[in-house]
C-alpha cells in the first residue's frame, strides 16, 4: 500500500510543478509578443520645448522649438505639435521614457537638465 501512495504522489508531484510554471510560462508569452506598427506615413519633427498641460480625462502634451534655451525668450515659443493622451498611455509613456533614459544615462553618465549647471560646466 505504501508504495501505491509513493506512485500516486509521484504522478502528482509533477502536475503541481506544470500548474505552477503555467502561470509563469503564460505570463512570459504575454511579454514576449510583439505589436506590428505601421510608421511608414509618420513625420518626425525636433522639439526642445516640452509643456504638459491636462484635465482630470487627459494629458495634453505640447512641443515646440525654442530658438533661445538661455533665459526667457524674446518671442512666444510656437507649438507645432501636440499629443493628447489618457492616463493610462501617459503612465506608460513615462514608464518607457524612463527607462530610456536610464538606459542612455548608464553608457553615457547623467544627464544634467539644468541647462546654466551645463554652461558653468563647460566653461570651467
Amino acid at each position: 500500500m505504501a508504495k501505491a501512495a509513493e506512485k500516486a504522489a509521484a504522478k502528482e508531484a509533477p502536475k503541481a510543478e506544470e500548474q505552477a510554471a503555467a502561470p509563469a510560462q503564460a505570463e512570459q508569452a504575454q511579454q514576449m509578443v510583439q505589436v506590428q506598427v505601421e510608421d511608414a506615413g509618420a513625420i518626425s519633427l525636433y522639439a526642445n520645448f516640452c509643456r504638459v498641460t491636462g484635465s482630470p480625462e487627459e494629458l495634453i502634451i505640447d512641443f515646440g522649438l525654442n530658438p533661445q534655451p538661455v533665459g526667457v525668450p524674446k518671442d512666444p515659443i510656437q507649438v507645432k505639435q501636440r499629443i493628447i493622451v489618457n492616463y493610462y498611455t501617459a503612465k506608460r509613456l513615462l514608464a518607457a521614457l524612463n527607462m530610456s533614459v536610464q538606459r542612455h544615462e548608464a553608457v553615457f553618465g547623467v544627464l544634467e537638465t539644468d541647462i546654466q549647471k551645463r554652461l558653468k560646466a563647460r566653461q570651467s
